[in-house]
């Protein structure tokens, strides 16, 4: 699909032609974009390199760069998609495979008229700083959605036996729920580093365009990219820290379990022996002519059980 801004231009005007917005095109599309802007356009197998001397070029002044970023399509799952963009001081030509909401914010101002850009690099930048709130928004999400997992982690009281059960059920569920985060932060960063590279890229060879109007917005936008992208190695360590608090706790849950375990397979020894002393039916035993044999057999084989028992809560075992 071929859209162009302002909507309603001449095609036959290039000039008249801001933006370019190229989403899923077929090879006709970009044909089209070819002969408006003059310049040739990427395809999604070049879009997807990962060399930076394939992301970013230049030639005859304009400028082709390409980035990852996450892309969002309604009823789907998020996924991480290249966005292309062809960049001279007549033209932006957007080149994506997938719902872009910086996209959709672009093209909201142009047909509003109001705050609408004016040239090309105007609309790259409102572009690029759409990219970055969409990115810093996904930040914020993540860091809500660990922050409420540390809570209910950290500030649980400790339970044993059922609940002890469905507390480690919980965790379990949480740590997919933290790795699931992880991969989010993973592909926002991923995507940070590309917007980073293209407006550095385009700060240093835009810096003459419009007259310089829009380099002191350019430089901004370097730091905005550079804060997130700290933001960003923020909640790597905050991700990290909660896989091993979890893994921490799950053996711990299990450390409880093989304790009980160990200590009532050491309390039944002792009766067991007992009872496999007075078990054996030798004829000359003295127990066997007692009147209270049976009775002391019992009582032997209980204190067998319950010494080891008292000597364990009195070292504190559990």
């Amino acid at each position: 699909m071929l859209k162009t801004f302002p909507a309603g231009a001449d095609l036959e005007t290039p000039p008249a032609v801001i933006w370019l917005d190229l989403h899923d095109p077929t090879p006709a599309e970009l044909a089209e974009a070819e002969r408006i802007v003059g310049a040739p356009m990427p395809t999604r197998a070049g879009l997807s390199e990962i060399e930076t001397s394939s992301r970013l070029r230049s030639r005859e002044g304009v400028l082709s760069m390409s980035m990852p970023t996450v892309t969002h399509d309604p009823g789907g799952p998020a996924e991480v998609l290249p966005v292309g963009f062809v960049l001279s001081q007549s033209h932006l030509v957007t080149i994506r495979f997938g719902r872009l909401r910086a996209a959709e914010a672009l093209a909201a101002r142009f047909e509003a008229g109001t705050n609408a850009p004016t040239c090309s690099l105007d609309a790259f930048v409102g572009l690029c700083d759409d990219i970055v709130d969409v990115l810093a928004d996904v930040l914020e999400q993540i860091a809500g959605e660990l922050k409420t997992i540390s809570t209910t982690l950290f500030r649980t009281k400790y339970t044993e036996g059922p609940e002890a059960v469905r507390s480690n059920r919980m965790i379990s569920v949480q740590l997919r729920q933290v790795g699931r985060l992880g991969d989010q932060a993973s592909e926002a960063r991923d995507a940070l580093l590309g917007v980073g590279r293209v407006v550095d890229f385009a700060c240093e060879l835009t810096g003459s365009w419009a007259e310089g109007r829009f380099e002191p917005s350019l430089r901004s936008l370097r730091q905005d990219v550079a804060s997130l992208d700290d933001y960003q190695v923020h909640l790597d360590d905050k991700v990290q820290f909660l896989l091993d608090a979890m893994v921490g706790l799950i053996g711990m849950a299990q450390n409880d379990i093989f304790k009980v375990l160990t200590i009532v397979s050491i309390v039944g020894i002792p009766p067991t022996l007992m009872a496999g002393v007075y078990g054996m039916n030798f004829h000359y035993m003295p127990e066997l002519a007692w009147a209270w044999g049976y009775p002391y057999g019992l009582a032997v084989i209980a204190l067998s059980a319950i010494i080891p028992l008292a000597w364990f809560k009195l070292r504190g075992w559990f």
